[in-house]
């Protein structure tokens, strides 16, 4: 099928190279653009046929308006970046790459959770300042009776349930949306007020933002842990520092934030206990390859003028 006439228009990344997507516009008789930077984004924006979007750049209603594109493939699970309800109502189709890194962010979740609940943060604290075991409290709860919290039971969250059960904690879990049968479901409040592990696997929606607020972290147990390798805004990230520093909270562990990269003087910096990570989770020996392999493919159906799996709008 002959595509569309325009550009396959590459927000800016990270890449090493861009051999997949240079490879699909040679094939399919298009001009690769590659923006540099959010400015040359905006203005290449008009003439794309297939917008590629990474996190680094935003799309928003107005940008939307601009386009005539086919679609917009957003590499990776989240799309918290791009106005979906806007690309919805002006039929632009947002398609998403959700299978390249569910093992990895799962495995960075659990071994985060296993690390805080065992207080190994305080045990590496003790011995940076010249202390030695009796400054790591007696507050760690067994492994086959911790109480762990999954909000979220999508592939990521699935993944880190089953974990947790087979291990032999005590999992709960809560999904807005999604019906499970692998762990016993909890209302949401309660589950947060029950759990001594806490870990979040939901995308960021006005619905779901400081889902995690302070009266929320107030009415945890006393010496819980919260996991977040979802997206920042989903916690309320100055109420998490004051309870680590009260110590009401025993730990949390953080591969995402509210704004990144995090300012050098954010409180969660110097927080007690916080094992912090750059947006981190989902990288390994294979995840590049199989992201970029996804928004390709998910490109090629677009430029095909046909429709694309996992869309969001």
């Amino acid at each position: 099928m002959t595509p569309a006439p325009g550009t396959l228009l590459v927000a800016p990344h990270q890449f090493p190279d861009l051999a997949r997507e240079e490879a699909l516009a040679a094939e399919l008789g298009v001009d690769l653009v590659a923006a540099p930077d959010a400015a040359a984004f905006a203005a290449a924006l008009p003439e794309a046929a297939v917008v590629m979007v990474t996190p680094y750049v935003r799309l928003e209603r107005h940008d939307l308006e601009r386009m005539r594109c086919l679609g917009v493939v957003r590499y990776g699970i989240g799309y918290d970046n791009i106005d979906v309800a806007a690309a919805a109502e002006l039929g632009v189709p947002v398609s998403i790459v959700p299978d390249a890194s569910s093992e990895e962010v799962a495995s960075h979740a659990l071994a985060l959770g296993l690390m805080l609940s065992r207080r190994i943060p305080q045990g590496q604290a003790a011995i940076a300042r010249g202390a030695w075991a009796s400054a790591v409290p007696f507050d760690s709860p067994l492994l086959s009776r911790l109480r762990v919290g999954v909000i979220g039971m999508g592939r990521i969250g699935r993944r880190v349930a089953t974990w947790w059960r087979d291990l032999g904690a005590d999992v709960r879990a809560h999904d807005p949306v999604a019906a499970f049968d692998a762990v016993p479901a909890a209302d949401v409040d309660e589950l947060i007020a029950a759990s001594d592990v806490l870990s979040l696997h939901v995308p960021l929606t006005d619905a779901t933002r400081h889902l995690v607020s302070a009266d929320a972290i107030a009415r945890m147990p006393r010496g819980a842990v919260i996991v977040n390798v979802s997206r920042g805004g989903l916690v309320d990230e100055h109420a998490l520092a004051d309870a680590l520093r009260s110590g009401h909270l025993g730990g949390a562990g953080l591969d995402v934030f509210e704004h990144e990269p995090l300012a050098t003087d954010h409180p969660l910096r110097s927080a007690p206990n916080a094992v912090l990570t750059p947006h981190s989770a989902w990288k390994s020996r294979s995840s590049l390859d199989a992201l970029q392999a996804g928004a390709v493919a998910r490109a090629r159906r677009l430029l095909q003028g046909e429709d694309p799996p996992d869309r969001v709008a």
